[in-house]
C-alpha cells in the first residue's frame, strides 16, 4: 500500500478545515498555537517512516501523556491500580467534578483528568518522590520514542499550574474521599509536568509501537509491558481515549488511540504501525477536529480497522 500517496492526499483534503478548530486557549501558553497547522506521521514495525505536513515540530502532548503514565502504573501495581481508578468510559466532559463526587472519588478511568492525576500519585507512591516520578516518566517516553530530546515545556507546566484550579479541585476532591496519597499540589505539578511534554508526529508514532505490538517494541525487540496488560491499555484507549466524544470516534475511526488538547492524536495499528495527527483546532469534545477528520479519512481509504 503506497501510505506516502495516501497520507499527502488526506493533507489535501483536510487543508480547507484547518480554520474550523478552535486551540485551548484555556491554557494561556497554548492559546497563541497557530490553529493552521497540521501534521501525520506513520511508523512501520520495521521503521519505515511515512510523513505529512509539519511532522517536525513540537507541540504540547497533554493527556496523550496519560497513555504512558497508565502503562507505568499498570506495569507496577497490575490489577490493584482498578482500587483506585476504573476502566469504564464516563461518558461525562474530561474534568467533570459532578460524576467524581457522585462515585466517591474513583475516577471511572485513567483518562480523564481526575484518573490520570490519580495514576500520577500512584507512580509518586512508586518511585518514592515526585523529582524521581518525573524523571521516571521523561525517561520511559524517551525510551519508546528512541529520542533523549523529548523533554517537557516549563512555561506551559507553570501556565497550567497558575490556571489549573479545576484540576485542583478534582485533586482535593478525591483527597476528601481518601483516594489520594500525596499533597495535592505535589501531585497536580507532577501531572502538568508529564502533560506539557513537547514532541512531534515523528516521534509520537515511534512511541506507540509497544503497544501495536503486544507490549514488546518491534524495532528494539524490548518488553515494557505485558501482553494482557498491552491489551487492556488499548482497550481502555478505544473506550475511553477521547473523553465524551470516545463511541464516536470507534465508530468512525475504529482504532485505539488517544488525543490531546495540545491538538495531537495517536493512535495504533495492531501488528502494523503507530500512527499520529496533529492540527491545534479542537471540536466541542476537546479533541483535534481535524485530526479526528484525518483519521477517519486514513481508516476509510487503507481498511485498517480493528473492526
Amino acid at each position: 500500500m503506497d501510505y506516502q500517496s495516501i497520507i499527502n492526499e488526506i493533507a489535501q483534503e483536510v487543508a480547507p478545515f484547518l480554520k474550523d478548530g478552535k486551540v485551548a486557549d484555556y491554557i494561556p501558553a497554548l492559546a497563541s498555537v497557530n490553529p493552521e497547522q497540521f501534521a501525520m506521521s506513520i511508523t512501520m514495525f520495521d521503521g519505515t517512516e511515512y510523513h505529512a505536513g509539519d511532522s517536525e515540530t513540537l507541540f504540547s502532548i497533554q493527556s496523550i501523556s496519560k497513555v504512558f503514565t497508565f502503562t507505568l502504573a499498570l506495569k507496577f501495581y497490575g490489577k490493584a491500580l482498578y482500587k483506585r481508578v476504573g476502566y469504564e468510559p464516563s461518558g461525562n466532559p474530561f474534568n467533570s467534578l459532578v460524576q467524581l463526587e457522585y462515585e466517591q472519588g474513583k475516577p471511572r478511568n485513567a483518562f480523564i483528568n481526575a484518573g490520570a492525576i490519580n495514576v500520577t500519585d500512584a507512580l509518586v507512591n512508586y518511585y518514592g518522590s515526585t523529582e524521581t516520578a518525573s524523571q521516571e516518566i521523561l525517561k520511559f517516553i524517551r525510551s519508546i520514542a528512541e529520542d533523549d530530546t523529548v523533554k517537557s515545556n516549563q512555561s506551559v507546566a507553570a501556565s497550567e499550574m497558575q490556571y489549573g484550579h479545576r484540576n485542583m479541585a478534582l485533586a482535593n476532591l478525591m483527597k476528601s474521599f481518601n483516594n489520594l496519597d500525596n499533597e495535592v499540589k505535589d501531585v497536580v505539578k507532577v501531572y502538568f509536568k508529564h502533560c506539557s511534554i513537547e514532541m512531534n508526529t515523528n516521534m509520537l508514532s515511534r512511541s506507540m509501537l509497544y503497544l501495536a505490538n503486544h507490549g514488546v517494541d518491534p524495532i528494539t525487540e524490548k518488553t515494557y509491558i505485558s501482553e494482557s496488560k498491552a491489551k487492556r491499555i488499548n482497550a481502555v484507549m478505544l473506550t475511553c481515549g477521547h473523553y465524551d466524544a470516545s463511541g464516536d470516534f470507534a465508530y468512525n475511526v475504529g482504532l485505539p488511540g488517544k488525543s490531546g488538547v495540545g491538538g495531537g492524536i495517536v493512535a495504533v495499528v495492531p501488528k502494523l504501525m503507530g500512527i499520529c495527527v496533529w492540527a491545534p483546532g479542537l471540536n466541542s469534545n476537546g479533541n483535534s477536529l481535524v485530526g479526528t477528520m484525518a483519521l477517519k479519512l486514513f481508516t476509510n481509504k487503507t481498511g485498517l480497522s480493528i473492526f
